[in-house]
Order: C-alpha cells, then structure tokens, then sequence
C-alpha cells in the first residue's frame, strides 16, 4: 500500500492502535472507529481566538463543566429545540449521530435576524450534511488534529483527535 506498513501494538489495556510506516505515529483505533464519547471538549486557545473574533453570546451544546459562554444550554435544555436568534453562537456539537440535526439547526438558526453560528466540527465533507448544508456557509479548514479534553482529562500532545477539524461559519 503506497510503501506503508500497519501493525497494531496494543499500548493500554482494551485499545488497538495502528502504526503507520516503520517509524509513524499510532493512532488509536478504538476511539477512532467507535461512538465511546461524543464529547470533545473545545481548545480554549482556538476559542479565545474566535471568541476575539465573534465575541460569542451563547453555547449552544454544553455542559456547566465546559461551557465556554456565560449564556449557554445543556442537555437538560436542548440547544435544539431552543431559540438562538439574535445571538452570535458558539456550536462544538456531540460528534455521534446527531451531528446532523445540530449543523441543520445551526444552518436554519442562522438565516433568523442578527443570528450568527460558528461551528467546529470534524472535517467530514463526505457527509450528507457537509454538502446540504456547510457548504453553504464559510469553511475555515484547520491545519493537523486539535488535542481535546474530555470528561475533564487533559490530553497529552500523543492524544490528538483522531479526525481533521474545521469551522463552519453560518450568517
């Protein structure tokens, strides 16, 4: 394959890592390919950058631990079935199978009055709601693969998102 070799080495108990090439890096498969969390903390460098930007009013999905807004919703009060207009929001979505319903919300929230919605998501523009709906906003591709906390553990710089990211903007 292209001249790279995979191996998986298990490095903790119960994960599955792959290594790509002789000296490549290992990817941990498990969380990869699984929907054991779909929670991934925001790097509060990369918000305080769009925070600077924006000047956000509200979190969208949150929780009281990670909320990175004074005004934000929690599971309890469901970011979706919520009215954002005329508020500039922060969206980090859960990653699992909803995802959908949340850019859809974000696109839809967004065409209301004096509402913006910027989004970090996994680059997944194989996606049907990447071309339903992201492409019709601005798309802001980050560069390598942001280290997340989650629930409340800090990563370490081997622990980078097993998936690209980026920010979808919708005015």
């Amino acid at each position: 394959m292209h001249g790279l070799s995979f191996k998986r080495k298990p490095l903790l108990q119960n994960e599955s890592f792959v290594q790509c090439g002789e000296k490549g890096a290992f990817m941990n498969t498990d969380l990869m390919f699984s929907s054991k969390s779909n929670e991934w903390e925001t790097p509060q460098e990369l918000f305080d950058k769009l925070d600077n930007e924006f000047n956000f009013t509200l979190d969208v999905c949150a929780s009281e631990e990670n909320a990175k807004v004074d005004t934000f919703h929690t599971i309890e009060t469901d970011g979706l079935t919520s009215n954002w207009q005329g508020h500039t929001c922060f969206m980090n979505p859960p990653y699992g199978r909803e995802i959908g319903k949340w850019i859809k919300k974000a696109y839809e929230e967004s065409r209301k009055k004096e509402t913006t919605v910027v989004c970090l998501i996994p680059s997944r523009t194989d996606t049907k709601y990447f071309h339903d709906y992201c492409l019709k906003g601005e798309i802001r591709f980050l560069r390598g693969r942001l280290l997340f906390r989650q629930n409340g553990i800090e990563p370490t710089k081997d622990q980078r998102a097993p998936f690209p990211s980026m920010i979808v903007i919708f005015k």
